[in-house]
C-alpha cells in the first residue's frame, strides 16, 4: 500500500510475528535498496525494527526466497491466492504467531504456483483453515463455518467462483 510518494506499507504474514506492517521507505525510488523484492506474494526473509509507538515497523532489509512466479500466469490462481490471504487478515490478529495458519498459507501459495487454482483447492483450505482454527461444524462446509464465526467471508470470493472449476 502507497504511504508517500516514495514509501510504501508493507504487510507481511511470519511465522515467529505473524502478520506484521512495515514501511519500506525509499522503496518506490528509482534507486530503492528493495527494487524486485516487494510483490504480491513473494516469500521472503525480512529484517525489521519495532516501532515502540505504533504497530507499523520500519523495514530494514529484504531477502527473496521464492516469488511464486507460477502464481502470474494465471490470473484465477492470482485471485485465489489473494483470497486465501483475505481469509487470514480475516482470522488473525496483528502481531501474533500462528504458525499452523502460516504452514497452511506457505503449502496453497506452492501449490498455486505448480497447479491451476481449483474450487476443490478453495474448498480444502477453508476447511483445513477451520480445522486448524477449531471452528469446523460438524456437517457445514469450510465456508459456511467460516461466515457464521466471523460474520462474513472475503469479497473475493464472489469473484472467484465463476472462474474457477
Amino acid at each position: 500500500m502507497r504511504l508517500t510518494e516514495t514509501s510504501l506499507i508493507v504487510t507481511w504474514f511470519s511465522q515467529e510475528h505473524g502478520r506484521i506492517k512495515t514501511v519500506a521507505k525509499g522503496a518506490r525510488g528509482q534507486k530503492s535498496r528493495f527494487s524486485g523484492l516487494l510483490d504480491l506474494f513473494y516469500q521472503c526473509d525480512v529484517q525489521f525494527a519495532r516501532s515502540r509507538k505504533s504497530d507499523l515497523h520500519a523495514l530494514r532489509e529484504v531477502a527473496l526466497r521464492n516469488p511464486y512466479a507460477g502464481l502470474r500466469t494465471e490470473y484465477p490462481r492470482l485471485l485465489l491466492a489473494g483470497y486465501f490471504v483475505e481469509l487470514l487478515e480475516l482470522v488473525t490478529e496483528p502481531e501474533h504467531p500462528a504458525p499452523d495458519l502460516f504452514d497452511l498459507l506457505q503449502r496453497a501459495l506452492a501449490h498455486l504456483d505448480k497447479s491451476t487454482g481449483t474450487r476443490r483447492a478453495l474448498e480444502h483450505f477453508e476447511n483445513e483453515l477451520c480445522r486448524l482454527l477449531g471452528i469446523q461444524q460438524t456437517g457445514l462446509t469450510g465456508a459456511i463455518s467460516l461466515a457464521r464465526t466471523y460474520h462474513e467471508l472475503p469479497s473475493a470470493r464472489r469473484k472467484l467462483m465463476p472462474l474457477i472449476k
